[in-house]
């Protein structure tokens, strides 16, 4: 596994927000830079809902209870939350931090709402859009991959215009008309902000 390059780097580690709409391809782009770079590694959330089969706590996600995640909320002890349905979610500021002061690159996968969330707190992060190559063609990724059926299809169709006007709140935007260049495009972007000598 390489590394990217970091001699004469900063020791701490960079907090890097993906967002970009659904069906994108941001969870398979940061799949594959972790794959590739060992000193990249992922936010692990924490959750109020059940494990399912085969999920790790501390691996998958923190596991805990209404009570303790509103206790990490009074706290401000979270970075970004929201609830969905009956559950919430939220990323930890401790473990994001823990990561960082190693000298790891965390990513951070997130809906657009989280980033905006997390901007407000850490205004010095890396945000960056993942685009689609065309409206059409991000229909034709969530029709693949066979999640959703057609009426939820649709309601995210109908997210998509007003979700690519927000691309112009993050730093870079990248677009994913193919997973090794998308890759490499952000490989590049974090090798240059490692350098930069100021944000």
């Amino acid at each position: 596994m390489n590394r990217l390059s970091n001699r004469d780097c900063p020791p701490k580690g960079l907090l890097i927000v993906i967002s970009g709409p659904s069906g994108v391809g941001k969870g398979t782009i940061s799949r594959e830079l972790m794959k590739k770079y060992s000193d990249i590694t992922y936010s692990v959330s924490a959750t109020t809902r059940k494990p399912r089969p085969g999920e790790v706590h501390g691996q998958d996600y923190f596991f805990i209870n209404t009570e303790e995640f509103l206790d990490l909320v009074a706290q401000d002890a979270l970075l970004e939350w929201a609830r969905v349905y009956e559950n919430f979610y939220g990323t930890p500021v401790g473990f994001v931090e823990g990561l960082l002061n190693n000298g790891q690159d965390c990513i951070l996968e997130i809906d657009i709402q989280g980033a905006m969330q997390v901007k407000g707190k850490k205004p010095d992060a890396v945000y960056i859009f993942i685009m689609p190559p065309s409206k059409e063609e991000l229909i034709r990724r969530i029709t693949l991959r066979g999640t959703e059926n057609q009426a939820e299809i649709e309601k995210r169709m109908g997210q998509v215009d007003h979700e690519m006007a927000q691309s112009s709140n993050y730093d870079y935007v990248v677009v994913n008309d193919d997973i090794t260049t998308a890759v490499k495009k952000i490989r590049d972007i974090i090798i240059a902000e490692r350098y930069r000598s100021k944000k």
